[in-house]
């Protein structure tokens, strides 16, 4: 076989699926009433961001969202890039529409490693969030008020977050995975009043108590009124080890009514956090309105989500895609949570669990697929995934040789949806759509209302070549703001001081001529040799066809007034990085790529650190090889694997 093309059609959906799509409806819709020229994707793309204001408005009523106050208008002061205002006046409340299904129909699915099974009806789910806010109204909280978890992927978190949303609370969560100062790092800035905590969890066949840093953080934070504690690991755990701690089980009022509390559009719902490699994490604010609408979108248009659908995201509650999973049950679909390793007890075991649940909705980041990839799993041959039609992917670039893959070995009627956007939005600016086809290392398309772009270094757009990538309008997930940030300034740093009113993500892109995206990594971890900025995922995407190579990591290493190419690898067991394999290496990546991208030094390492959303840091290992300090080494959740890149002795010659 000859190489393959990065944009050759792998997949299109057929005319069936098409016509029997939400996006379709929409978009039928949308020429029917408003705009006749609306044909097709591209074009219900360009519409949404000519007319923002129509194409919320039109989203709202599709999506059965229902303000409890109606807004006085769509968009007030559209032109200001921070400071638009989306549905003033309005007042809602995020937990309602998640909880608005109130039947016999699962609504939560739990599986852990070690083969537990919970299942949560929709009515059920209600009941409970209703004792655990009562609970919280016994307490005294009140809108505004934090709520903060350290938790697995449990029912009991998603369960917290409702009864705090359903008061007006706003919430917080760190997966169990955290240090105790990288938990402190984060809960320490937003002082919460409650804390739910699990005294430990299952990962990799181990079982790993949380009580110590529990304590410690009742010690180090006096905010913290209350902690409920689940007794996951040890059922007759005491509640008297702990400080103002009561037993899960033992909280709230059985039996009691649920009530909401409507508020502002723009309330905050959620506090999320920055990956806080170089420095303190910075506290992201969320609003319920933008949250809900965005999420809606992204599920019921673009992932094309309903009622009869079994959606599972390979996430913890440390990442936003936990909260982007959990907004799947407004649309009433079941939600599948899985807590444990991904390869625990078996390689597939992710995949058996598809097949089992009857998973229609997949997501998973792109390290894992390489991960099975490499590890020799078959799942379209030793599974049955009839019911799967959308596999997502995120949390890095998904590289072309991982979609042949997927289509070859998971399996082959299936929408690949690579998709990207990040914390700071707590959604996509790019995703997936069942009206295309899905070309080979392609994100499929914009998010729709999202102005997107990519701009050259003078700020001009630019299509086919490598640049920012931005958003030129507002839309209603832009954050609220930073925790402690009363004047704005750290926001507008963070995302406007680049290309002035304009939001620059972070992202080295690039738009295709069919109107997908490619990203090639974050602008922060980009490579400068020669002053030709390269993105690491194309190094990665050239190294990792090495049958010997596992993963990679490439750094930009100051050198002699330039900057070279520095690789390290993890190679399989019983493999040694002799001469022989840095040539192959090396001329792999000169055959595919350019001379340019070729490492100037190849060094082997046994892991690469990484984040608690499984995202490898290329900044940290950037720093360490530079001899300094990692600004905040407790925001990873393997921080002795950076031992591996210091004082290398090859680093000096």
């Amino acid at each position: 076989m000859g190489a393959r093309a990065v944009n050759e059609v792998l997949w299109r959906p057929s005319p069936e699926r098409i016509a029997g799509s939400s996006m379709q409806r929409f978009l039928e819709q949308v020429r029917a009433e408003v705009a006749p020229d609306v044909t097709d994707q591209q074009a219900l793309w360009r519409w949404s961001v000519a007319q923002p204001e129509a194409f919320w408005e039109r989203l709202v009523a599709f999506c059965g969202v229902e303000f409890a106050t109606p807004p006085e208008r769509t968009l007030a002061h559209p032109e200001a890039m921070p400071g638009a205002c989306w549905f003033p006046g309005a007042t809602l409340n995020f937990a309602e529409h998640l909880l608005r299904h109130r039947d016999d129909r699962p609504a939560l699915v739990f599986r852990g490693e070690d083969g537990e099974r919970v299942l949560l009806s929709y009515a059920e789910l209600r009941a409970e969030v209703a004792r655990i806010a009562a609970g919280l109204r016994e307490l005294g909280i009140e809108p505004g008020d934090r709520v903060a978890a350290f938790m697995p992927n449990r029912p009991e978190t998603v369960i917290a977050m409702l009864a705090a949303a359903s008061l007006g609370a706003i919430f917080s969560s760190c997966s169990p995975d955290f240090g105790a100062q990288g938990v402190l790092d984060r809960f320490g800035q937003i002082e919460p009043r409650v804390l739910f905590a699990a005294d430990g969890y299952r990962y990799n066949g181990r079982e790993l108590s949380c009580m110590d840093r529990i304590r410690s953080l009742q010690a180090a934070l006096p905010s913290i009124e209350r902690t409920v504690l689940l007794p996951w690991l040890d059922s007759a755990r005491d509640p008297d080890a702990l400080e103002d701690t009561v037993i899960w089980s033992a909280f709230g009022t059985p039996g009691a009514g649920l009530e909401f509390t409507r508020m502002p559009f723009d309330h905050p719902l959620y506090i999320l956090y920055s990956s806080g490699t170089t420095g303190v994490p910075k506290c992201i604010v969320h609003g319920a309105g933008g949250t809900l609408l965005q999420h809606l979108k992204e599920l019921v248009l673009h992932t094309d989500l309903g009622r009869d659908d079994r959606i599972f995201y390979f996430t913890t509650c440390g990442w936003m895609m936990w909260n982007w999973l959990v907004s799947s049950l407004a649309v009433g679909a079941t939600v599948v949570l899985y807590d444990g390793a991904p390869m625990h007890p078996r390689r597939d075991v992710l995949f058996r669990m598809a097949e089992e649940e009857g998973i229609t909705v997949f997501g998973t980041s792109a390290r894992y697929l390489a991960a099975a990839e490499k590890a020799g799993v078959e799942p379209a041959a030793t599974f049955d995934l009839n019911r799967l039609r959308t596999l997502l992917s995120t949390g890095s670039p998904l590289l072309p040789e991982q979609f042949d893959w997927v289509y070859e070995h998971l399996k082959r009627d299936v929408q690949l949806a690579s998709i990207s956007g990040g914390t700071d939005i707590v959604s996509c600016f790019a995703l997936g759509s069942p009206l295309l086809p899905v070309r080979r290392g392609e994100l499929q398309c914009r998010g729709l209302g999202m102005a997107v772009a990519v701009y050259d270094d003078g700020g001009r757009p630019v299509r086919g070549t490598k640049g920012e990538l931005v958003c030129t309008q507002p839309f209603p997930s832009m954050p609220i703001g930073f925790w402690n940030d009363p004047d704005g300034a750290r926001y507008r740093g963070a995302y406007f001081e680049r290309f002035p009113g304009i939001w620059c993500h972070g992202d080295f892109a690039e738009l295709t001529d069919s109107d997908g995206l490619l990203i090639h990594g974050r602008s922060d971890a980009t490579l400068n040799p020669g002053g030709v900025r390269i993105g690491t995922a194309e190094i990665y995407r050239q190294v990792e066809k090495v049958e010997e190579v596992i993963e990679s990591l490439a750094v930009g290493q100051d050198w002699k007034g330039d900057v070279r190419v520095v690789l390290f690898v993890v190679l399989r067991d019983g493999v040694e990085l002799d001469d022989d394999l840095r040539q192959r290496i090396r001329e792999v990546v000169r055959a595919n790529a350019t001379p340019r991208h070729v490492p100037a030094r190849i060094l082997s390492v046994p892991d690469l650190p990484r984040t608690v959303s499984n995202k490898i840091s290329e900044i940290a290992v950037r720093e360490v090889v530079h001899g300094r300090d990692v600004a905040n080494s407790e925001a990873l959740v393997n921080p002795e694997a950076l031992e591996a890149f210091r004082d290398r002795p090859e680093l000096t010659v």
